[in-house]
This record gives C-alpha cells, structure tokens and sequence, in this order.
C-alpha cells in the first residue's frame, strides 16, 4: 500500500485530515534529519525509544478510541512522566484476536503504553517499519505536541507483527525537537 494511502487511512479514524496534518511527504529514511532519524528509523517499540532520548519513562493519554469487534483503535499522545511534556502522537489501528485477553485488558486500561505492554506479557513481536514520513502540522497536531501550526515534525508508519501476524498499524509522530 502507497504510504500516503495508509496515512490517510489512519488520520481519517477520528478526526479530518486536514486538522491533523497539513501536508505530509514519505522521505527515505536515510535523509531525515537527526534526531528524528535516530527516533524513528528502527525496528523497535517506540515507547522505548522515547523513553531513553527523553531520559525518564513515558506516560500514555488516550485521547479518544474506538471498538468494533476484535478492531480496536486510539488516538493517544505520549508525555514524559517528569514534566508532562509531550514526545510523541500517535494513532493506534490493534486487532485483539492476535493477543492473549490478559493483553487486551490492559491495553482497554489506558493506563499504559502500548509497546510496555507487549513487552511485559511477552507478547512475540516484530516491527515492520514501513514509512518515515516529514509532516507539517495541521492546528490539531501543533496543539496536542505544543508546537507551531504548520511546523515541521517527523513521524513513521509501522506495523507490529503479534505472534507471527499483522496486529498493529500505527502512525507515530515525534513532537518538534531542535536540531
């Protein structure tokens, strides 16, 4: 699938393209800028990764979701727990029947991030990085990660493979960081 496509697939779950993202462009990931290349270009659970460039652990806020049968999808924004600064958006499309209901549970919880979970229930998983993507905020985006409307960020579309299976679509944005 195009990235754009599935970027579009994912913004349009809760709210109109156009607030979210202004304008947003697949670039190799070779060419984005540090540190978002450093944040983003990996096969690793992005919790993690923000955890450790930000030095503390990160929390989770769900902003809205939704449930249809097994698909369960979430808007949320990841702050670090030291300050409540935000680091990170992030659109979650997860289809439960590839997890156990102990994961489930807590991932509906809302009380922790998604990556943590799986990793604390030893969920067997694999990240498929699918795009790094230069985003230009729309005025929802530039709300919720604290930055100017129209500004530039970078974000990555990924999958997570949950025991051997497409489980997870995720769009993932880094809040504006200085070069």
């Amino acid at each position: 699938m195009n990235p754009l496509d599935e970027l579009s697939r994912l913004t349009t779950l809760f709210s109109s393209p156009g607030a979210l993202i202004e304008h947003a462009e697949h670039i190799p990931g070779a060419l984005a800028p540090e540190p978002y290349k450093s944040l983003l270009v990996h096969e690793h659970h992005m919790t993690v990764t923000m955890e450790q460039f930000h030095g503390c652990k990160v929390n989770v806020e769900v902003l809205d979701e939704s449930q249809q049968g097994d698909i369960y999808t979430r808007k949320i924004i990841l702050k670090r727990s030291t300050d409540n600064v935000p680091v990170q958006f992030g659109l979650v499309r997860f289809d439960f029947k590839y997890v156990t209901a102990a994961v489930r549970d807590e991932i509906m919880a809302r009380q922790t991030p998604l990556g943590r979970v799986l990793i604390r229930h030893n969920v067997l998983r694999h990240i498929d990085l699918g795009a790094i993507l230069e985003i230009s905020a729309g005025p929802e985006l530039a709300a919720l990660l604290q930055m100017p409307e129209h500004g530039i960020t970078y974000g990555r579309l990924a999958t997570i493979f949950c025991n051997r299976s497409p489980a997870v679509d995720l769009l993932e944005v880094s809040s504006q960081l200085p070069a």
